[in-house]
């Protein structure tokens, strides 16, 4: 999924046109609170965090921007698969750069399938800059949107990156779970 990243459109709005994200899937991509502690609920507590890759790699050009990184220097990148009742509703990506893996930051490097949405929000030094949202521009990334934000631990950054798939709107449809 994340390698078809030049397929995905990130923007910040204001206001977010229907347009660019239907009303009936702004509860969940525009919601600021914790998404482990939402999905958690939703669930019933059927939840798992699946690691599908974690390693030192560069992120890309759009990536490096954001997070105010000089070209060519890696980074940790950790990519996860959020499940409720054992499917995939979420795909995440973390990229954090290795300036921000010191003082009690450097335990991200060992977080394993904990949900890293547990350690941010419970940091009292977290802060949450402004989400970007992401809209399907291609015919096999229909029906997921996204969003971003870059986290900042003790002013170090670190980019959150998140895919719903379609299975989490539909199963909020037919279950009428928030």
């Amino acid at each position: 999924m994340w390698s078809k990243q030049g397929e995905m459109v990130w923007r910040r709005f204001r206001r977010v046109p229907e347009s660019a994200l239907p009303r009936d899937r702004r509860s969940w991509v525009l919601d600021a609170g914790s998404l482990t502690k939402r999905l958690v609920k939703a669930s019933h507590g059927d939840f798992s965090v699946r690691v599908t890759f974690q390693g030192w790699g560069y992120p890309s050009r759009d990536e490096m921007k954001v997070l105010k990184i000089p070209v060519r220097q890696k980074a940790l990148i950790r990519e996860v698969e959020l499940l409720c009742f054992g499917d995939v509703w979420v795909t995440a990506r973390s990229v954090i750069p290795y300036s921000t893996l010191s003082g009690a930051e450097k335990q991200l490097q060992f977080m394993g399938n904990r949900p890293l949405g547990a350690f941010l929000f419970k940091a009292r030094t977290m802060h949450r800059k402004p989400l970007e949202i992401s809209m399907p521009i291609s015919k096999h990334l229909k029906g997921i949107y996204g969003r971003r934000s870059v986290f900042l631990l003790h002013n170090k950054p670190l980019l959150v990156s998140e895919l719903f798939m379609p299975r989490v709107f539909e199963t909020i449809v037919n279950n009428k779970t928030s």
